[in-house]
């Protein structure tokens, strides 16, 4: 199916996952409900129709790009390349200072790391969790390996590897923005709530002896737009608790331009400091 996807105009994947998008909330109560369980917490100052009207434009953006990597892992090249426009700090991901991009959980995540990894000329690393389907999870590995220029490092590499490539020059794909469970996680403010955080976006960058680069890649009617930013300054500190707090800030920044095509349908509270209740 999703071969096929590939071959229809861009209109009608969208239109398709439009309606798959509707589909998913009415049929999917859990999932619906943790979109607007996150979104309720994030933005108390929407009331009960504005949530019920962004949760059902955050999975439609969700079943629309699910739908899109029909084409991005088996459309043409030359499709793939008129489809995803790398624009602004371009020159920060050129040379071969290490790099660490950090790369929020937005819908476009495999858009903007197939948008790199075809159109510009470094060989980029990311980091892969293997899907417990395994016919899925051979899928999804051979799409985000299509273009050669890429590695994808599993956990059992460890942090020495990765930092390793990343010192030669391999700039490091990293989405650390999600909750990975409360192993080796920090509790700092997101959307002024406490939230498990993993503090690798930091870790790696002064391990790395690396610039960080925030990317924020966004669905458009053409495509993808896929944003580079310019470097953060005086990013990382000594404080690790302080520079993870700083990436949840600048974060909340990037999702409030466009907060129905963030990953919302993710369980983002599910780990909560002691004594503090169950958000879901």
């Amino acid at each position: 199916m999703m071969r096929a996807l590939a071959h229809l105009p861009l209109a009608w994947v969208r239109a398709l996952g439009w309606s798959l998008g509707w589909m998913l909330y009415g049929v999917v109560g859990s999932r619906r409900r943790v979109v607007q369980t996150n979104l309720r917490l994030c933005f108390p100052q929407l009331d009960s129709a504005q949530v019920i009207a962004l949760s059902r434009r955050v999975l439609v953006r969700f079943a629309q790009a699910w739908m899109d990597r029909g084409w991005l892992w088996h459309g043409s090249p030359d499709l793939v390349r008129s489809r995803l426009k790398i624009t602004g700090a371009v020159d920060e991901l050129t040379g071969s200072d290490p790099v660490v991009i950090f790369a929020p959980h937005f819908v476009g995540l495999d858009a903007g790391w197939t948008a790199f990894t075809q159109q510009l000329p470094r060989h980029f690393t990311t980091i892969y969790t293997d899907q417990a389907n395994k016919a899925a999870d051979a899928w999804i590995l051979q799409g985000r390996q299509r273009f050669g220029s890429c590695r994808l490092f599993g956990r059992a590499d460890g942090v020495k590897t990765i930092v390793a490539t990343m010192r030669q020059g391999d700039p490091l794909y990293l989405l650390p923005d999600m909750n990975f469970g409360p192993h080796e996680s920090l509790f700092v403010p997101f959307y002024g709530i406490s939230a498990a955080t993993v503090p690798s976006l930091s870790r790696f960058a002064r391990l790395g002896r690396a610039k960080v680069v925030p990317v924020v890649t966004r669905m458009t009617p053409q495509g993808y737009e896929v944003q580079v930013l310019p470097a953060w300054s005086n990013f990382p500190t000594d404080d690790l608790e302080a520079d993870t707090a700083l990436m949840n800030a600048r974060l909340q920044t990037y999702i409030d331009a466009m907060p129905e095509q963030y990953y919302w349908v993710h369980k983002r509270f599910k780990d909560r400091p002691a004594g503090e209740p169950d958000c879901y």
